[in-house]
C-alpha cells in the first residue's frame, strides 16, 4: 500500500512539473518586445515631379510591444522611424517618416510541416498614423496621413525568451499628392509608401522569468 502511494505521488509530481512547464512554454510567448534596425525604400510616385529618393536608406528602427490571445493570433502597438533623403541628381531633402500602428498579427507555423523547431513565421497587418517631417528650410512641410502596414517575420528562438527574427513590411500611404498643398514648390512634400527591412529581437516579457 506504501509503495503504490509512493508510485502514485511520483507519477503526480511528474504530471504537475509538466503541465507547468507546459504552462511557462506558452506563458513567454504572452508579452514580447521588439526590438529592429534595418534600411527602407521609398516609392518615387510619393515624391513631386523629377524628385526622389535613394534606393537605399538608412536607418529604420522598430519598437513594439506584442501579446498574444491565442497560441496563433494576436495584437501589436509599433513605432516605427525612417529617414530617407535626395538620389543624385534630384533636389537637396531629408525626410524623417515616422509611424504608429496597431496590427493584427497570426502565426501560422504549425501549418508549415517542414519548418524547423526553433524557426516562426508571423504575418501582421493593421493601419496606423504616418508624421513625414522634412528637414532643413523644408521644415514647413509636415504632413500627416493615414498608412496600412503589412509584413511577414521570420523568428530563430535563441531560448525559450529571445529570438532574432527579420521582418519585410510594406508601409502603404494612404494619400496622394494631389492632397498636397505645398508650401515651399513641393520640396521635402512624401505622400507616399514605403517598403521595409529589418532585422532585431523579440524578448519575452511574460512567463519562465528564471528559466536557464
Amino acid at each position: 500500500m506504501q509503495h503504490n502511494l509512493k508510485q502514485y505521488l511520483f507519477f503526480f509530481i511528474i504530471l504537475c512539473v509538466t503541465f507547468k512547464s507546459e504552462a511557462q512554454l506558452k506563458d513567454t510567448a504572452k508579452w514580447k518586445a521588439l526590438f529592429a534596425l534595418g534600411v527602407n525604400y521609398p516609392t518615387t510616385d510619393g515624391f513631386v515631379k523629377g524628385s526622389y529618393a535613394q534606393s537605399v536608406n538608412f536607418p529604420t528602427v522598430n519598437l513594439g510591444i506584442q501579446h498574444m490571445l491565442k497560441h496563433q493570433y494576436g495584437v501589436k502597438l509599433d513605432y516605427g522611424f525612417n529617414r530617407f533623403k535626395n538620389a543624385d541628381g534630384t533636389p537637396e531633402f531629408k525626410i524623417n517618416y515616422s509611424r504608429v500602428n496597431a496590427q493584427f498579427v497570426y502565426d501560422p507555423s504549425e501549418y508549415i510541416p517542414f519548418l524547423p523547431a526553433r524557426l516562426r513565421t508571423i504575418a501582421h497587418a493593421g493601419p496606423g498614423l504616418a508624421f513625414v517631417k522634412p528637414l532643413g528650410l523644408l521644415r514647413e512641410n509636415d504632413q500627416t496621413f493615414l498608412n496600412i502596414n503589412a509584413g511577414l517575420e521570420v523568428h530563430y528562438a535563441i531560448n525559450e525568451k529571445v529570438s532574432i527574427y527579420t521582418d519585410v513590411a510594406y508601409l502603404y500611404g494612404v494619400t496622394s499628392l494631389d492632397n498636397y498643398d505645398p508650401v515651399l514648390s513641393g520640396l521635402g512634400a512624401f505622400n507616399g509608401s514605403v517598403f521595409n527591412l529589418t532585422f532585431g529581437l523579440a524578448v519575452s516579457l511574460s512567463g519562465c522569468q528564471y528559466c536557464d
